[in-house]
């Protein structure tokens, strides 16, 4: 553990499930950082050509970002879709996307890969749209019932 002024900081951990089922865990410190570097990434990065990335890797600007990132890498590394099938849905999602409006300005790129995940983990038999409906209205609600700066947390 690091010390900071004479206290002691925890490595937090951020766990990524699918209908409460536990696919991936992330590590968190700050900025949020997954546990390891995608082992084909020149393959991720072929597949995806708009990923936003450095040299270490993909970028996240929210722990989120990550979480939906580090669930897709799983379910890939799993066998339960290609990244050719991968990269055909999440162009699917940002194309509906600019239909709808959306100014592709590259501040909504995890929106749309988040998009992707539910609709290729409902194609898969992952879950059902029902199921994914019930956890975004469990999401809304509380989240109107947490206070502003706290952690949203459903129950």
């Amino acid at each position: 553990m690091r010390r900071n002024s004479g206290g002691r900081i925890r490595p937090r951990h951020s766990y990524a499930s699918i209908a409460g089922s536990l696919i991936w865990t992330i590590r968190t410190s700050g900025q949020p950082e997954m546990t390891r570097t995608p082992s084909n990434l020149p393959e991720l990065r072929a597949a995806l050509p708009a990923l936003p990335c450095d040299d270490a890797g993909p970028v996240f600007s929210a722990p989120w970002e990550a979480r939906a990132f580090a669930m897709t890498l799983s379910l890939h590394e799993q066998g339960l879709f290609t990244w050719t099938e991968w990269a055909e849905c999440l162009s699917k999602a940002i194309i509906d996307a600019q239909a709808a409006g959306d100014p592709d300005d590259g501040k909504t790129y995890y929106s749309h890969w988040l998009t992707a995940l539910e609709r290729i983990s409902a194609r898969k038999g992952l879950l059902t749209i029902g199921t994914l409906e019930q956890r975004q209205n469990e999401w809304s609600i509380a989240a109107r019932h947490t206070p502003h700066g706290q952690p949203i947390e459903l129950k």
